[in-house]
């Protein structure tokens, strides 16, 4: 599972907030939702969020085994 705690550490030390990603980013509120329940974001999103947070891709998400994962 891919899960986005990162991303909300990294948010909450940057000068960034929810606010200014929708109005000032143009991140849609359906991205935020996204990451607030752990939900699949494309490479191009989680390019953007490095991008604007000036971060790398273990700043925003995590792989964490699990149980709930598909099947492969």
């Amino acid at each position: 599972m891919i899960e986005y705690s990162p991303f909300w550490e990294t948010l909450k030390e940057s000068a960034e907030t929810t606010y200014t990603l929708i109005n000032n980013h143009h991140i849609s509120s359906a991205t935020i939702d996204k990451l607030r329940k752990n939900k699949p974001l494309n490479t191009t999103t989680l390019n953007d969020l490095c991008r604007i947070l000036n971060c790398s891709l273990n700043d925003i998400a995590r792989y964490i085994p699990s149980d709930e994962d598909q099947t492969l």
